[in-house]
């Protein structure tokens, strides 16, 4: 009688990575036409909250409408947000949930394009996002940066940098996020 070898187990992800997936398939429900963004906020290995970009509740979202105004003006990415339809993923992540299930939480972010769910390289909150993010009480943010790669960034070092620097680019005065950020 053969002995049996002994069955290898396939490959575990990481937690991170677990989390991350699950921002990504979250960010198959976004409406924007520019980004698919899905976030996951997690405390104590539990989900508390997750979000995608789209338009606020009871409104038309831009792939019904079928444009997007930054679009049609050729707004730069990180510029005039407020022109934009959609509430960002990390918005509607935090806005789903209490604040005290936040507190300490890592929020999981994963950026894809609209046309074949391919990571976004370089994806990043918002300066607004980030400021809820802190006010939020979450402590870590985790980006996916391609299949299988992420970054981490502490929310502790956002505040130790100061989000508030500005750069007068093309005669106007224009935020910009300080280096490593």
């Amino acid at each position: 009688m053969k002995a049996k070898k002994p069955r290898r187990e396939p490959r575990r992800i990481t937690k991170d990575q677990y989390y991350l997936n699950i921002a990504k398939e979250t960010s198959r429900r976004s409406t924007c036409l520019r980004r698919h963004y899905g976030a996951v906020i997690v405390s104590n290995d539990q989900i508390v909250s997750t979000g995608y970009a789209g338009a606020p509740r009871k409104t038309a979202n831009c792939a019904e409408v079928g444009s997007c105004i930054r679009i049609k003006l050729n707004v730069p990415k990180g510029e005039h947000y407020e022109w934009c339809r959609a509430v960002h993923a990390e918005q509607n992540a935090i806005i789903h949930s209490a604040r005290f299930d936040m507190i300490g939480a890592t929020l999981y972010l994963v950026g894809t394009t609209p046309d074949g769910g391919e990571v976004i390289e370089g994806a990043e909150p918002c300066r607004i996002c980030k400021r809820m993010i802190i006010n939020a009480g979450i402590t870590r943010v985790v980006i996916q940066t391609a299949p299988g790669r992420y970054k981490e960034q502490r929310v502790g070092d956002w505040i130790k940098a100061n989000l508030h620097e500005f750069r007068m680019v093309r005669g106007k005065m224009v935020p910009v996020m300080p280096k490593g950020y």
